[in-house]
């Protein structure tokens, strides 16, 4: 008897503070990681599939984004809001979403 299936992961890469698309608050967007793995007599062995979304604090609302997105806004995250200050009008984060310049 051979035992098979799948696992699901959830991994939280960031927090970052964004302008909501579908309620239009400032507020903070959870980055998160979905893995689901093979997993053969229980031992996860590879991933089936990687999905990239983020979730706003406020309403909600998740958006599905793609790996180069998720990279982007990661890297945006580890600047800090400092450094997002100085960047006032260069471009909009990749999801479209402006970031949030309290």
């Amino acid at each position: 008897m051979i035992i098979f299936g799948t696992r699901g992961y959830l991994h939280q890469l960031a927090i970052i503070t964004l302008l909501c698309g579908h309620c239009g608050n400032p507020s903070a967007h959870a980055l998160r990681k979905r893995v689901v793995k093979f997993t053969l007599f229980f031992v996860p062995l590879f991933p089936i599939s990687v999905k990239y979304m983020t979730q706003c604090t406020f309403c909600g609302a998740q958006q599905k984004v793609t790996a180069e997105q998720a990279g982007q806004l990661q890297a945006q995250a580890a600047q800090g809001p400092a450094d997002l200050a100085g960047q006032s009008g260069q471009g909009s984060s990749p999801l479209g979403q402006q970031p949030y310049q309290g």
